[in-house]
């Protein structure tokens, strides 16, 4: 890796921030055009529709075939990484998204445009853990919170800026450019990469854990699909069962694998470590309160208030802004108190809007409601990056390349689960107050009602998540010796 970037101080190169911003923007630049696409697509779905003459559920095939795809191949981006480099894998991964985004752009026909989507999500799935992998292998030990912190700005502000963008290109340009766009912004990541990125060591022929690779995707991507279809339709149908059957047959399987491999894809061996665990389990609470209910609000805004999409993002607008205030803050308070009181606080600020938000009616002021996803977005920004370098740092540095990936491929998981689980238990939730209600009562209400019991539920979730901070605490100097570790581990656990 080159002196002028590594800013490796454990290995005693001196750190410069000049040096680091160059490669950090081509990562960013890379990272935030793949997570914008994550949402960009959801806006156009009616568009699309219209446009392909075909129904709703061909079209949502292109969103869960994405979805399918970068869930197959998270897995695989440590392997690859070791195999081939990190720059190599990364640059070429980002080439091969800008070209399903081009064939997205000009598919004459739904079953092109599901298939150009699969071609994205392949290229797109190792390009966040790669990229984050990259950036904590830049970033000395007590300058990680502040450059973790600098990443996670557009891991935040892309999924709420997305519907803005998108809106306004299906409105007023053509569905086509939600896809188009990402050529030049692609072009610049590429040249940015070439140009700046650290050439990092190939091991060459590595260990092939051939098991592991054949499970992992259908462990993840099969979950995926269980999980969309239950959430998207019945939990009860045969789709939905074979999903879930084929994917937790699959990650059972590959757990065992894992374990007894001595080089394994993802490294489980993690997990020995508490404050890893910890760590972990509050995050994916975290997301599951967070990601849960970010489908929500546009929905309510959309179905009960009757904004169109743009006026949507707009009203988003504060949430994302309020993100991208508190990363940067909650990375430098990082490096100098941890994650526990980071967590707390901006776990505690995510609960009170839950609840805030629980409580609103068909004409709750609209000031009222961007006050309450302005206090959301501060306590993810607070929350979020916190936490991801937190359990980062409770790896051992030559694990990294194979946690992100472990990390990654759960939290697509976890999210699936949530937003499928609270879509349910809306759409039940509706039923449930209708027949509260009697034959004179009103739809709208009852749906109303029915959000309200969702933001109540996540803002429950958020209240374990406070609960869970207070056992956190600084991760002890990290070992990839499992024996050490284990001891290393015991004996904390019996300080404790």
């Amino acid at each position: 890796m080159s002196n002028s970037v590594n800013g490796n101080t454990a290995e005693g190169q001196p750190f410069s921030l000049k040096a680091i911003i160059p490669p950090l923007l081509a990562i960013i630049v890379g990272m935030i055009m793949v997570i914008l696409d994550g949402t960009v697509v959801n806006v156009a779905v009616p568009k699309l529709v219209d446009y392909f003459s075909t129904d709703l559920k061909t079209v949502q095939w292109a969103i869960t075939g994405y979805t399918l795809a970068l869930a197959a191949v998270i897995p695989l981006a440590g392997w690859m990484t070791d195999r081939f480099g990190s720059k190599q894998v990364f640059l070429a991964t980002v080439i091969m998204f800008v070209l399903g985004s081009v064939l997205c752009s000009i598919a004459q026909t739904s079953g092109q445009l599901v298939l150009f989507r699969v071609i994205q999500g392949l290229g797109g799935g190792m390009v966040a853990p790669i990229g984050m992998a990259m950036v904590f292998k830049l970033a000395p030990p007590e300058r990680r919170g502040s450059i973790m912190g600098m990443l996670g700005i557009p891991m935040l502000l892309a999924p709420a800026l997305g519907p803005i963008l998108s809106g306004w290109l299906v409105e007023y340009v053509s569905w086509h450019w939600i896809f188009l766009i990402n050529l030049p912004i692609g072009i610049v990541a590429v040249i940015l990469g070439i140009k700046y990125l650290p050439t990092s060591e190939k091991k060459g022929r590595t260990h092939l854990d051939l098991l592991g690779m054949i499970l992992a995707p259908i462990a993840f991507s099969m979950l995926a699909y269980g999980v969309n279809e239950g959430g998207g339709g019945s939990w009860s149908s045969t789709s939905t069962i074979v999903g879930l059957s084929v994917g937790g047959v699959a990650l059972i399987l590959f757990i065992i694998v894992e374990l007894l491999h001595k080089h394994p894809l993802l490294e489980l061996r993690v997990f020995r470590s508490s404050d890893f665990t910890r760590g972990i389990i509050l995050t994916w609470v975290t997301q599951a309160a967070l990601f849960g209910t970010m489908l929500f609000v546009p929905l309510y805004l959309q179905q009960i208030r009757n904004f169109s999409p743009l006026e949507t993002g707009l009203i988003l607008l504060p949430q994302a802004l309020a993100a991208g205030f508190g990363m940067p803050i909650g990375g430098r308070l990082f490096d100098k108190i941890g994650a526990r009181p980071l967590a707390f606080v901006g776990l505690t600020i995510i609960s009170v809007a839950l609840f805030m938000l629980s409580g609103i009616t068909m004409d709750t002021a609209l000031p009222q409601i961007m006050v309450y996803l302005f206090m959301m977005g501060l306590g993810m920004g607070l929350t979020m990056m916190p936490l991801n370098t937190h359990v980062l740092n409770s790896a051992p540095r030559e694990w990294v390349g194979r946690v992100t990936p472990l990390t990654a491929a759960a939290q697509q998981v976890v999210v699936s689960f949530a937003v499928a689980g609270m879509t349910g238990y809306l759409t039940s939730q509706v039923t449930t107050h209708m027949g509260e209600m009697g034959k004179g009562g009103n739809p709208l209400a009852a749906s109303v009602l029915a959000f309200n019991d969702v933001f109540f539920l996540a803002g429950c979730i958020a209240v374990a998540g406070v609960v869970i901070s207070i056992i956190l605490r600084k991760p002890k100097v990290a070992t990839a010796n499992p024996g050490e570790g284990d001891k290393a581990d015991a004996a904390m656990m019996m300080g404790h």
